[in-house]
């Protein structure tokens, strides 16, 4: 089934206010390619770093920005450090969803007192630019939630990172925040974290979709997705479902070890231009048919965008009864079928493209099929 509820307006009801995602951060086997990659395909500057030229002796870390989007791109340089082991588990992957706080003390001790597994203690970074405040829980997988409070501080990033600009600025394409992340778990997980943010981080569960909502002939998965008060952070999260076949989650947790973040979903202003930029910048999309544009606008009804445009870029577009929203979906961007995006523009909408499953899961199929996984 299909539920949605309403978002609170306000952070003062929060149990845990949040002001937003303030970073996500990979491990990755190499920060420098890697950073060149998300600037080149995705548009973002590279902002700060960290390594042996700032004081940094076993971890180097790229810190890159397209307006409120910040990605950290983190790699050791010994073999033995725990990040390289991580990544010679999981591959390149997200570690790190850090959340904006006003008082990051407080964050982290409420959330110890409601069940939180502690991942670092409350810690107090400084330089010329100020302080910053931060401390860490466990959820899903290896994954961590760094609460970040950075209102006594005015530097580009955090101390310990110095600030860099490129020898070649690529263009932005339009990413304004990150619209929500999407967690993967284990058959059975998905209750327990609901419950973990509800009961943790006094998140809201904002809709429920059931293996009815989402399959196709031969797979299917079981979604729900938590909100914080205010609806700036959104976390939907996923397991799998029994069916004829191999489900893209049970694909995600095979390569990548155990649960985790399987997409990260970025918002834009105009998805037309993002989008169009992306393909030129060399970023692979799934494949949706032609004939899924046959019969949308019956469906969605009427749009500002001209259909044709949309099926150029096989944009797909859906519905709700706040307004609609236009999504797409990139192929996975690492070697193993793990991490990949979307990039979403809102025109009211506030639900997940419901009306897109089957198609966008019959795409997801057939890139399966290439690998020899469904």
């Amino acid at each position: 089934m299909d539920t949605l509820t309403k978002e609170k307006t306000g952070i003062e009801n929060d149990l845990m206010p949040l002001l937003g995602t303030d970073y996500v951060e990979f491990y990755v086997g190499n920060a420098k390619q890697a950073a060149i990659y998300y600037q080149a395909a995705f548009g973002f500057q590279w902002v700060a770093y960290r390594g042996p030229e700032t004081g940094s002796r076993d971890v180097v870390s790229y810190v890159l920005q397209q307006d409120k989007v910040r990605f950290v791109l983190t790699a050791a340089l010994d073999p033995e450090h725990e990040i390289a082991q991580h990544v010679a588990l999981h591959g390149d992957g997200v570690k790190v969803l850090a959340l904006w706080v006003d008082d990051a003390e407080k964050s982290y001790n409420d959330a110890l007192s409601r069940g939180a597994e502690s991942a670092r203690t409350l810690e107090t970074l400084t330089d010329d630019d100020g302080e910053i405040k931060t401390a860490a829980i466990h959820t899903y997988g290896e994954t961590l939630h760094v609460f970040v409070e950075r209102k006594n501080y005015n530097g580009v990033f955090m101390p310990g990172f110095a600030a860099r600009t490129p020898n070649k600025r690529y263009p932005e394409v339009g990413l304004r925040f990150v619209d929500h992340c999407v967690g993967n778990v284990e058959l059975g997980g998905m209750n327990k974290w609901v419950k973990f943010y509800q009961e943790v981080m006094g998140f809201n569960l904002l809709i429920t979709f059931d293996d009815k909502d989402i399959s196709t002939k031969y797979t299917a998965l079981m979604s729900k997705v938590v909100s914080n008060g205010n609806g700036w952070v959104k976390f939907p999260i996923n397991e799998p479902a029994r069916g004829l076949k191999k489900s893209q989650i049970e694909e995600y947790l095979d390569f990548y070890k155990g649960a985790g973040v399987q997409h990260i979903a970025l918002a834009t202003n105009d998805i037309i231009s993002t989008v169009s930029q992306l393909r030129e910048n060399g970023v692979d999309f799934l494949y949706v048919p032609d004939n899924y544009y046959e019969d949308v606008l019956d469906r969605v009804g009427e749009i500002d965008e001209d259909i044709k445009d949309l099926q150029k870029l096989n944009i797909l577009v859906d519905r709700d009864d706040e307004g609609y929203l236009l999504q797409i979906f990139t192929k996975p961007v690492e070697d193993r079928p793990t991490v990949f995006y979307e990039i979403i523009q809102r025109k009211g909408a506030k639900s997940f493209g419901k009306g897109n499953f089957k198609a966008l899961f019959e795409a997801i199929e057939r890139e399966q099929a290439l690998r020899g996984t469904l």
